[in-house]
């Protein structure tokens, strides 16, 4: 006759080697899905007030790591030169170009290079159009957040301004409030790699 002792070690064995087999499976998914992760490259984008800096942050990440930087507005500017002076004509413009940016983009990450991406990421279908980039490859990325009071941005823009000439039309207090209506600062509730920086970028 087996003995009671005999069947709970047995029952006792068995329930391990279960445990085991599960917590091996789990560490292998984990470990696949790491490596797909670490063989990616990382998307770097920003969220901050126009004016705000956002360019020149990007601008300095680029150059102080292997990365590929795309500017929305060289972009906007070479495709569709002179087209856009009003938020209407940007908005437009910048459905039609976003698809193919999103490919591309996709494709240099998956390739292993890391992107800096300065493009707006200041409303919520915004960051969820950049979501859809990083998460479909499963990718890394970093969103860094510039918080300026709208003064500092206001000098900042009529700065840039004077200094870029050809921005006039579009570098204006009306078009600063005009866009600021729809600014919406990132929460950590929205799941997203977090960088905060609050003094001048």
């Amino acid at each position: 006759m087996v003995s009671n002792v005999n069947i709970t070690k047995t029952l006792t064995g068995k329930l391990l080697a279960e445990k085991a087999l599960v917590f091996s499976s789990y560490i292998k998914r984990y470990a696949s899905k790491l490596r797909a992760t670490m063989n990616k490259g990382v998307l770097t984008f920003f969220c901050g007030k126009m004016g705000a800096g956002k360019s020149t942050k990007a601008g300095k990440i680029t150059q102080e790591g292997n990365s590929v930087l795309l500017s929305e507005d060289e972009w906007l500017a070479s495709l569709y030169p002179n087209k856009i002076s009003s938020l209407n004509d940007y908005i437009e413009y910048s459905n039609i170009l976003k698809p193919q940016i999103k490919k591309l983009v996709q494709s240099i990450l998956s390739a292993g290079t890391n992107v800096v991406m300065d493009f707006p990421a200041n409303t919520l279908s915004q960051r969820d159009w950049f979501r859809s980039i990083f998460s479909e490859i499963e990718a890394p990325h970093n969103l860094i957040y510039i918080d300026l009071p709208n003064e500092a941005c206001l000098k900042q823009i009529e700065k840039r301004r004077t200094e870029i000439p050809e921005r006039a039309a579009t570098d204006t207090v009306e078009m600063f409030n005009q866009i600021t209506k729809y600014f919406m600062a990132p929460t950590s509730e929205e799941g997203f790699n977090i960088t905060k920086v609050t003094q001048n970028a």
